[in-house]
């Protein structure tokens, strides 16, 4: 069998293995300053990949302009309030859950933004997507005394506003940067990514990271495997048309994250998170069943 058979589910994976690295990463360092580390070397990795291979730059400064500013919300906010909830508390097979909200946010702002409208079933499936996250983190927010429910409910509530901010920076893209060579495009979104962590880094932590292989080792793996290895197979599955299939098997991302997780770092499978797994399950591929070309960022 070609790659092309297992691309998109390998960039799943992938992309999975995102969440799983941002836990182990709060072990090591703060999150803006591992994140700060992670966007420097990728940028640098993506400017020798560029020369590598040839890539056209942009020859206007509103372009590379759009592609900071996309990289601001794609990278920047997204990563930067996803990896803050999961240092401060978040589990990562919640986050992984509420990740699900990108496609689901999406689909709602379509409508207003890109003019797509929704079918009956997509709006069905909305609202499963956003019951099924509810009865996930239920459990976390109602064991929670009243003086511990703000210090549950404020990482989540980032974790929240990062999905808002990439579903953002995706319609951003969708509508403002159809052109251009992706190669080059990803390259200036990690210098973007960088305006909004380094001063995050520089004000809120004391650049701590602990050298450790583990530490090491989540910083290569975050660098290879996720900012250029599925940034390189997205790459490729534009080239060969099939980013309709990545993007159809995004539902699976909520499960495979909370199985990671559990196997990772023993976080409990808990019957609300595998009922709220389901739902949103179900919601998100019934709101993708039209949005297929959705791919998260």
């Amino acid at each position: 069998m070609s790659l092309d058979t297992f691309a998109p589910a390998i960039f799943v994976f992938l992309w999975s293995t995102g969440w799983i690295v941002a836990k182990y990463a709060a072990m090591h360092s703060g999150p803006f300053t591992f994140l700060v580390m992670r966007y420097s070397l990728s940028a640098l990795a993506f400017v020798l990949f560029c020369a590598f291979t040839g890539a056209k730059w942009p020859r206007d400064w509103s372009s590379v302009f759009r592609a900071i500013y996309s990289g601001i919300f794609l990278h920047g906010f997204y990563l930067g309030g996803l990896w803050w909830a999961i240092a401060s508390g978040v589990p990562a097979g919640i986050s992984g859950i509420i990740a699900a909200l990108q496609p689901l946010m999406t689909a709602m702002a379509a409508p207003y933004l890109v003019g797509e409208r929704l079918q009956p079933v997509q709006r069905i499936g909305l609202v499963l997507g956003f019951i099924g996250i509810a009865i996930a983190i239920s459990p976390k927010l109602l064991t929670s005394d009243a003086a511990n429910l703000w210090q549950s409910a404020i990482p989540l509530g980032v974790n929240l506003l990062a999905m808002v901010s990439v579903t953002y920076g995706t319609l951003y893209q969708k509508r403002h940067l159809q052109t251009g060579d992706l190669r080059t495009i990803a390259t200036l979104q990690y210098v973007g990514a960088l305006i909004v962590t380094a001063p995050l880094a520089l004000t809120f932590e004391d650049l701590h990271f602990d050298g450790t292989h583990e530490a090491i080792l989540a910083l290569i793996w975050s660098v290879f495997g996720l900012s250029m290895g599925a940034v390189g197979l997205l790459l490729y599955l534009i080239r060969r048309g099939q980013v309709s299939r990545a993007a159809s098997l995004i539902y699976l991302m909520p499960p495979a994250v909370a199985i990671e997780a559990a196997i990772a770092f023993g976080e409990p499978l808990t019957l609300p998170i595998i009922i709220g797994t389901a739902v949103v399950v179900i919601g998100v591929y019934l709101t993708n069943r039209r949005t297929a070309d959705v791919v998260p960022e």
